[in-house]
Formats: structure tokens, sequence, C-alpha cells
């Protein structure tokens, strides 16, 4: 740990929703040039982490349980309780935004804001991870998982969602849950692997063996490549190698995909899930483990138990040497993270979805029509 003083932050008008981090936390961002995105479905939260002047801005917009998110340049969308939002990043905006009292900071000034271009109702399908896949030349497709019915999807035009993948012990659609497929890696622009809590067929049937019933599929083959898994979530491929988060023992590592061997680089004190990278440092979340049915029986429950110690927040570690860097703990309010996503080349976006005045007078033209605006109504 390179600094381990705490200090508190947080919107004033977002109380109780409060958390404390490490002064290197900010130092970081301000190092890689770089923002966050959280999301907690539990507390209904898109959180945006920021610095500014030196202290980490934890910035709170309300969704409806939010959970996957994905970007694909100035692209970001979000999968919700029943829909998916897309918003896209409009810079002119940032200049309202720096001179409205509405949007404080102290020195810095906006760079990024995601203003709401399309909605679609996919109805509750239970959404998780999410990624735009498509090549440098082809627009970006989003695929997401739709864990109810067991299978990836994409948006549909005409219907809820059109499915494009299951996994062979999956026999039939219907919303059951059946293993709680729940996370996805891409590579080389297509999704290539996901993990999953089980190979039941059985509505809910993956909660039998939560403890070590996890698995990591390979979507092409649908090869099981690794199985014995503690609750996996978050597989990444990443510098040419295979991350996934083994939450149910609150751990980050890496999968051979020749042998199935995870081995496993770190260990927290919470249900490691949502992980993204920059350079040599991963981005994860933390969440409590509750007293539930869900959470019981699992290997971390136990360790934490004996330690007396819950936590929730965003921790930075150095995958190449194993130190943790920097947290920023939420104390009140959050206690589940679902998905982190670092912004690069961001360093204090904000997401619009609040204010119906700034949202229904910025406007969004081709260079064809904003050739015909007067000059003086163009941004």
């Amino acid at each position: 740990m390179t600094d381990n003083v705490s200090q508190p932050v947080g919107d004033v008008a977002s109380e109780p929703l409060r958390s404390v981090h490490t002064t290197s936390f900010p130092v970081l961002l301000k190092q890689l040039g770089a923002s966050i995105l959280v999301t907690t479905y539990q507390a209904g939260k898109l959180v945006v982490l920021r610095e500014d002047a030196g202290v980490l801005n934890t910035h709170f917009r309300n969704l409806n349980k939010p959970m996957g998110l994905a970007l694909d340049g100035g692209k970001l969308a979000v999968g919700c309780s029943i829909d998916i939002w897309e918003f896209h990043n409009v810079p002119a905006v940032c200049k309202k935004l720096d001179e409205s009292e509405d949007y404080p900071s102290t020195q810095a000034k906006h760079d990024a804001c995601f203003l709401p271009r399309r909605s679609h109702c996919t109805g509750d399908i239970q959404i998780h991870e999410m990624a735009f896949v498509g090549g440098p030349e082809e627009p970006g497709e989003l695929v997401f998982v739709n864990t109810a019915f067991s299978c990836l999807t994409k948006r549909s035009e005409e219907n809820s969602f059109e499915p494009i993948w299951r996994p062979k012990f999956i026999k039939q659609m219907a919303p059951g849950d059946n293993c709680h497929l729940n996370g996805l890696a891409t590579r080389d622009g297509r999704v290539k692997y996901v993990t999953a809590l089980g190979t039941t067929n059985e509505p809910g049937g993956w909660r039998e063996n939560k403890r070590d019933g996890g698995l990591l599929i390979d979507i092409d083959s649908h090869e099981i490549i690794a199985r014995g898994l503690s609750m996996p979530h978050s597989p990444r491929w990443y510098n040419g190698q295979l991350w996934l988060l083994e939450s149910g023992d609150g751990t980050i590592g890496k999968v051979d995909p020749a042998t199935g061997k995870y081995e496993p680089i770190a260990q927290f004190p919470g249900f490691t899930r949502g992980l993204s990278f920059l350079g040599p440092l991963a981005f994860l979340g933390l969440s409590q483990v509750r007293e539930s049915a869900i959470f019981s029986g699992i290997p971390l429950v136990e360790r934490l138990k004996k330690a007396d110690e819950r936590t929730c927040g965003v921790w930075v570690l150095n995958i190449e040497t194993g130190e943790t860097l920097g947290f920023c703990r939420f104390e009140e309010g959050v206690q589940e993270i679902f998905a982190v996503e670092v912004l690069p080349g961001v360093r204090f976006p904000d997401l619009v979805n609040h204010d119906a005045e700034l949202v229904g007078r910025s406007y969004v033209l081709g260079d064809a029509a904003l050739a015909d605006v007067p000059e003086d109504l163009r941004a």
C-alpha cells in the first residue's frame, strides 16, 4: 500500500452515500489522466470517480438497477432493470456544465458529457455484462448477457432481444436463470469467453452447488475450459492473458486456456466483481457479502466472518507486482458493486439524465444540417 490515509468524500446532496479513499487513489487517476464508472444496482446509482484538486470526487447519478456497462469510443451503454440506455459523449456541452452552479467542481473542468441518445426495452431479463463488438472498420454492435434466459443476446428492432448463443446444456428459451450466466470477455473484437455458476438446466439450479460449481466456457467450441470455480465473474482477455475474478473467494487471477488452471494473484476482503484494466493496473469492485442464502457457504463468507470484515468499493492492483496501490471504500449507502469501467483519457466526465432542461436544449446535428445553423447558435 503506497498510502493508507483516508479522507471523506461524496456529493453533499447524495448523503448518506459516503465513502473514504486513500490519498493515492486520486493521485493515480491524475497520473493516468482517467476516471472510473461504477454501477451499483443495490443502490440504484451510476457512480463517477474523478480527481478534482487532489481529492477524489465521488459523483452519483440515479438509474433503475444499473448493472452492465459497455464503452465504445464516445458511446456508453448501461443495462438496467428492464431496459438498456445508450448515452453519447457530447463534448460541446461541457462548457455549459462548467458555467452552471448545478455542476460544481473545485478546479477540474468537464471534458466529457454523456447525454441520453437511445433506450431499448428488454423486459426483466437480468442483464449482466455487456460489450460493444466489431472490428475497427465496423460499427459496434452491443452484445449482453441475458441471465434470466441463460444466453447471450443483442438488441432487436422489433423484439425484446435477439438470442445469439447459449450453453449446450441449456435446452430451452425460458426465464429461469438456470446456470446464472453472468460475465463475458471479448477477444479480437468479438465475444470469446463467458462465466456461469453451474451447468444446470433447471430454474435456479446453480444455487445448489454455488460454492464450487462455477465455470468458464469458450463460446466457439462450447468447451468448458475451467471448472470448480467459486462464483466466477468478470472474465477479461488483457495483454494476451485470460483473467477472471473468483468472487466466492475474493480473488483475481489468470486462467490458462490450455489447461483450465486458475492461478489467483491477489485476495481481497470482499466479493470481487467488476474489472477493468489500464496499463499495469487493474481496477476491481468489491461487494459486501450478505447473510443470505445466495452467499451462504462460499469460502469468502467463512473467511470474512472470522475477520469480522465486510468491504465495498473499488480497489487498484498492480498486476505485475501484486501490490494494492489504493482504494475507494463506500462507508454507507452502497453495499454491492457490479461493473467497473475505466475511462482512459477522460479526467472529469458527467452523465446527464436528470436535467431535462439541459438535455432539451442540447441539440446534436450532422455536418450538413449544422452548416445551416447560425454561427452564434453553434457550440
